[in-house]
C-alpha cells in the first residue's frame, strides 16, 4: 500500500528520473503542481503518459491529480480520491475500473520516497522508505479521464501495489511497484497492448532500498516540509515495570537478592522439614492425601535447635516421645500404635515398617 509520498521534485527533474533523456516531451497543467514532502490522495502530482495516437514513443508530462476516477462514474457523483488511489497488480485484468486501462492507459510516477506506518496496537509509527543513494523512485501506474458535472475533464490515476518484499513484509504487507531502470520504464510506458507485464509486478528485492522512522506529525496531510523526512529515535518502552515484578511474584532467587540489598535475611524456598524430603524421595508411591479424602496433609516438621530451647514441652509431645521409647510387645500396646497410624501423614504404615528419622538420613548423604 502506498497512501503518502515525498514528491518535492523539480518539473524538468521527472523526465530524467524516468529515462526519458532525449525523448520529445510537452507539458500539460503543470501549472498545478506543488512540490511537497507529504502528498496525499487528491493532490496534483505530475506523471509521464504516452502522446495520444503516437507509436513513435513520444511522451507528455502531465500532472493529474492521485486517486483514480473511472471515466464510467456518474457526472452528479461526489468525487472520491481515496477510493482507488492504489490498485492490486494481480487483478487489474479482472477489475471493470482497471481492465480497460491497461492497452493505452499506462503512466510513471517519480518520488523522492514514500511513507507507510507500522501498526502497534492501537499506535501507528510512520516510516519513510526511499533509496540509499537518494535518487527517485518510479512507480508504475493507471491513468483516466471523468468529465464532472461542470463539464471539466479530470485526468486521475493510481500507483500499482504488488505483494511486499522479503526485507519490507514486517512493515506492510503491500509495497509499490518499482520500476528502476530504462528497459522497465519503457516497456511499461511504450510497451504494445500484447506485453506481458505480468514480469514488470513483482516486489523489489535489492538491498538499497531503506527506511527509517519518522515523526508522527507527517500523519496529518497538512504537516509539510522538511521536517517530515528528519529521522528520529523510537522510545524504548520498559517491558518489565516494577510494577509487574511485584505483581507476579518473586521466586526464591529473587528473595535471596531482594533480602540482601535490605540487610535482611530471606528464607528462599526449601523443604518445611527433612522428613517430609526424605520420604517423599523414599515413597513416591504415596501421595499426600489422608483417609477421608484427596486432601493434602500438612507434613511432620523438626523444630530447629533455637525454637527447641525456648519452647516449653507441651503434654501431647510429652506423651508421643513416651509412646515412641516404649517397646512394642503386647496387646496392651496395640491400641496406642493404631492410635500412631492415624496421625501419620502418608497412610497406615505396617508394625513391622521402619520410618526414616533424622540420623539415616544424613547418613544416606
Amino acid at each position: 500500500m502506498c497512501g503518502r509520498a515525498r514528491c518535492s521534485l523539480r518539473p524538468d527533474d521527472i523526465p530524467r528520473a524516468c529515462h526519458l533523456n532525449g525523448r520529445p516531451l510537452r507539458s500539460l497543467d503543470m501549472d498545478r503542481y506543488r512540490p511537497s514532502y507529504n502528498v496525499s490522495p487528491g493532490r496534483d502530482l505530475p506523471v509521464i503518459r504516452r502522446e495520444d495516437g503516437s507509436d513513435a514513443g513520444n511522451a507528455v508530462v502531465h500532472c493529474m491529480k492521485w486517486g483514480l476516477i473511472p471515466s464510467f462514474t456518474k457526472k452528479t457523483e461526489k468525487s472520491d480520491h481515496y477510493r482507488m488511489f492504489n490498485a492490486r497488480s494481480e487483478s487489474i485484468h479482472e477489475k471493470a475500473s482497471f481492465r480497460r486501462l491497461v492497452p493505452n492507459n499506462r503512466c510513471l510516477m517519480a518520488v523522492e520516497g514514500f511513507y507507510e506506518w507500522k501498526k502497534d496496537g492501537s499506535k501507528k509509527q510512520p516510516y519513510y522508505i526511499h533509496f540509499k543513494d537518494g535518487r527517485p523512485l518510479v512507480f508504475a501506474a493507471l491513468y483516466d479521464s471523468w468529465k464532472n458535472s461542470e463539464g471539466e475533464i479530470i485526468y486521475t490515476f493510481t500507483i500499482l501495489t504488488t505483494s511486499s518484499s522479503s526485507a519490507l513484509e514486517w512493515l506492510h504487507d503491500r509495497m509499490p511497484v518499482i520500476l528502476v531502470d530504462k528497459e522497465s520504464t519503457d516497456t511499461w510506458l511504450i510497451g504494445s497492448p500484447s506485453t506481458k507485464f505480468e514480469t514488470l509486478l513483482k516486489p523489489y528485492e535489492q538491498a538499497d532500498l531503506v527506511w527509517y522512522p519518522v515523526t508522527p506529525a507527517m500523519g496529518k496531510p497538512s504537516f509539510d516540509g522538511p521536517e517530515c523526512i528528519n529521522e528520529i529515535k523510537l522510545k524504548v518502552e520498559d517491558t518489565k515495570p516494577i510494577s509487574k515484578f511485584f505483581s507476579k511474584g518473586i521466586s526464591g532467587e529473587q528473595e535471596l537478592n531482594l533480602g540482601s540489598m535490605h540487610g535482611q535475611n530471606i528464607k528462599t524456598n526449601q523443604p518445611k522439614s527433612l522428613k517430609e524430603e526424605t520420604e517423599t524421595q523414599d515413597s513416591p508411591d504415596h501421595p499426600f492425601t489422608t483417609d477421608e479424602g484427596n486432601v493434602e496433609s500438612k507434613p511432620n516438621v523438626f523444630p530447629t535447635s533455637s525454637e527447641a530451647a525456648s519452647k516449653p514441652p507441651i503434654k501431647r509431645d510429652y506423651e508421643e516421645f513416651s509412646a515412641d521409647a516404649k517397646p512394642s510387645g503386647g496387646k496392651a500396646d496395640e491400641p496406642q500404635a493404631t492410635t500412631r497410624r492415624k496421625k501419620g501423614s502418608f497412610g497406615a504404615i505396617g508394625a513391622g515398617d521402619k520410618q526414616p528419622t533424622l540420623l539415616s538420613y544424613f547418613g544416606k548423604s
